[in-house]
């Protein structure tokens, strides 16, 4: 065997070991819905999309309307505005002036779609910048400017109720800003923020950032250190996250509610929002799969009640140089050139959609079988169950359990995402308890339905 081999083999063995210890020391799911308890009711978290520059020439929300207007969207999240549609210019002396002609097509497509736009402030706009579209403005005065006119036009000219303004798109990674020296976000916000207070419009919107890479410790401390001490705007924190382990999810959660709940003024009025979420930040297979359907159900239902919004990058593909239809981008949606197509992510949200009502609690959740309940006005009571392992090997035979039934007979119908739907008639007893088990391959989404039989 050669050091290469050698090399290799213990990679995989050291693999193998792993994924032995993770089988032996998760926890199966005992699921129990509690359906006379509800919680708190929150709008539909996973109810908002982002779609990438992919293509700044064109529109491409444009094409797919129809099938993003399907999954009920109520925000649409869009980066690059000011570098990719001409917003920004200076006339013959010098003076600014804004165009936002080509943005508004955009817009208007979002807002067909039944939704409202969240506009990423980014990148810096090629007349104010004192270098590319990712470094600091020459004037900040100017970058403060730029967002009090997009604010207005949209929350003000527009009428657009519910907009949202975050500042910058990943500023760790494009142009590596930081919270201290020359190039600070810090800075860039405060003057984002002076713009914002400076708007004068007739409609609500939200304010905030950073949109970092990620949920860091040092940047959310510091941005609410700014905002306290400085009376700005904050209305969420943002950051993104791809990962295909849930661990690094609730990592973040938890790193920044810890931090957030050290500042009165904002624990309890600042939202939290991932503004860009998938398995995978790099072109792969993996983003046009049935695991990737797993992965997003499971990460909104282990997050349900902490996370306020969700943002699925994205919606549509952009075109495959080679002309293929599925390669591996991020979209819900493949190119139209190249054939329309609705991938599992696609299906992962309709499903999702279909729990409405007040929701209940879930106990007995695992280290693989994740769900998500809620109780209709009709007293159906519908159960999305995701059994969610990023190595696709975990097989789970799992109990439902409904406690606090009406005693009597039910319904129960049973679809798995891709699949048909099974019906059979099931009885609660006297003690209001009713059981199903659930055989839970790797990756399955499962939407159990229980209606009374009247």
């Amino acid at each position: 065997m050669t050091a290469g081999l050698a090399v290799t083999a213990a990679a995989v063995n050291r693999q193998k070991l792993f994924l032995l210890w993770s089988e032996a020391t998760g926890t199966e799911a005992s699921l129990v819905i509690q359906t006379k308890i509800r919680l708190p009711e929150t709008a539909r978290p996973w109810a908002h999309l982002a779609q990438g520059g992919e293509d700044l020439s064109d529109n491409m929300i444009a094409p797919v309307v129809n099938q993003t207007k399907i999954l009920g969207p109520q925000t649409i999240r869009i980066d690059h505005i000011y570098d990719g549609y001409g917003v920004v210019s200076r006339d013959g002396s010098g003076q600014l002036m804004f165009n936002f002609s080509r943005l508004d097509e955009v817009v208007n497509s979002i807002r067909q779609t039944g939704a409202v736009p969240m506009l990423s402030l980014s990148y810096m706009p090629p007349a104010i910048s004192s270098g590319d579209i990712v470094d600091k403005p020459r004037d900040w005065n100017e970058w403060a400017l730029t967002v009090q006119k997009t604010i207005e036009h949209y929350s003000g000219a527009m009428n657009i109720s519910g907009a949202a303004y975050e500042v910058w798109n990943e500023p760790d990674l494009f142009g590596g800003w930081k919270t201290y020296g020359d190039k600070n976000y810090l800075e860039l916000y405060e003057w984002a923020a002076i713009g914002a207070g400076r708007a004068k419009v007739n409609q609500s919107f939200s304010f905030g950032g950073p949109a970092t890479t990620g949920a860091y410790d040092d940047w959310t401390k510091k941005l609410l250190d700014l905002a306290a001490r400085k009376n700005l705007r904050l209305d969420f924190l943002s950051w993104h996250r791809y990962s295909l382990d849930l661990a690094a999810y609730e990592d973040d959660r938890t790193t920044v509610r810890k931090i957030l709940n050290q500042y009165p003024k904002f624990a309890n009025s600042t939202q939290l929002y991932i503004t860009e979420l998938g398995p995978n930040s790099e072109t792969n297979t993996v983003n046009d799969s049935a695991l990737a359907a797993a992965h997003l159900a499971a990460a909104v239902s282990e997050g349900r009640g902490e996370i306020d919004r969700y943002y699925t990058f994205e919606i549509v593909d952009g075109k495959d140089p080679e002309g293929k239809k599925l390669w591996g981008r991020w979209g819900l949606l493949t190119h139209p050139d190249s054939g329309l197509e609705l991938k599992p992510r696609y299906r992962a949200l309709q499903m999702l959609n279909r729990l409405e009502g007040d929701r209940l609690v879930v106990e007995g959740q695992g280290s693989w079988v994740k769900a998500m309940a809620t109780r209709a006005a009709d007293g159906t009571i519908k159960v999305i169950v995701v059994n969610y392992d990023q190595y696709g090997r975990h097989m789970e035979t799992a109990p439902l359990v409904f406690a606090g039934l009406t005693p009597g007979n039910y319904r129960a119908e049973r679809t798995i995402l891709g699949g048909r739907a099974r019906t059979e008639a099931v009885s609660a007893g006297t003690d209001g308890g009713l059981r199903l088990l659930l055989e839970l391959p790797a990756q399955t989404v499962m939407l159990v339905e229980l209606s009374p039989i009247r």
